[in-house]
């Protein structure tokens, strides 16, 4: 496999069809892409000509924008009643995965039924709670949400729906970052879909800036994926 086309098998094991990540946007990587079956999302910086991709027959799926927080512009939130711990029950922790990521590229992506998108997120969160990178977020002893990250990264985050909108998404998401700065590192970066303007509201209450954007492209070549079983 060129360089320039990557294999996703952590996708791959959920849709049931290969699915790659194309690296670059010179003709020779599209071409490829237009010579064999599979899923393909490429990832490109927002003022890039879409034209060339839109002839290989990509789409338009996403933006992600980069909120990033340096320690120092840190703002920590607390309040009674709210903990944090990595002492949870994961089944509980995977059924708020499957109903929290509908701004996901994939749910989006009109070829991805919606039951190997929540699939994928649900597979994301095992293993990062396999490799105990996540937090399980109580109200009153009540689990309310789970955060998921890698070193310095924020990678998901997700609530129980009767625990939205009230305010507490900001606290909890504020106890888990200081736990992160607490490690050690100077700066935390996450990455968000422009479309969920209340994770973007959230993360820049905390002191978050908005750094980088790229836009996403999806590509599928053969049936529509049916799962892996």
């Amino acid at each position: 496999m060129p360089d320039y086309l990557q294999e996703t098998p952590w996708d791959k094991r959920n849709f049931g069809i290969d699915t790659y990540e194309v690296t670059a946007m010179h003709n020779i990587a599209l071409e490829a892409t237009d010579k064999i079956n599979g899923h393909f999302t490429i990832k490109v910086p927002p003022l890039e000509d879409p034209r060339q991709l839109l002839r290989h027959g990509f789409y338009y799926m996403d933006t992600l924008i980069e909120p990033v927080c340096q320690r120092e512009d840190f703002h920590l939130l607390e309040q009674d009643g709210i903990s944090v711990s990595q002492d949870y029950d994961v089944k509980a922790v995977l059924a708020i995965a499957r109903q929290s990521f509908i701004h996901g590229r994939f749910h989006r992506d009109f070829h991805i039924p919606s039951k190997l998108a929540d699939l994928r997120y649900m597979n994301w969160v095992k293993d990062l709670h396999d490799d105990k990178q996540v937090y399980a977020l109580y109200v009153h002893n009540q689990l309310a949400g789970f955060f998921g990250f890698s070193g310095n990264q924020i990678l998901l985050l997700g609530m129980k729906a009767e625990f939205r909108q009230k305010g507490l998404s900001k606290v909890l998401t504020s106890q888990c970052c200081k736990l992160l700065f607490d490690q050690g590192y100077e700066v935390l970066r996450t990455s968000v879909s422009a479309a969920n303007v209340a994770s973007l509201n959230l993360f820049y209450s905390l002191g978050f800036k908005l750094k980088n954007t790229v836009d996403v492209y999806h590509k599928l070549n053969g049936p529509d994926p049916v799962g892996a079983f």
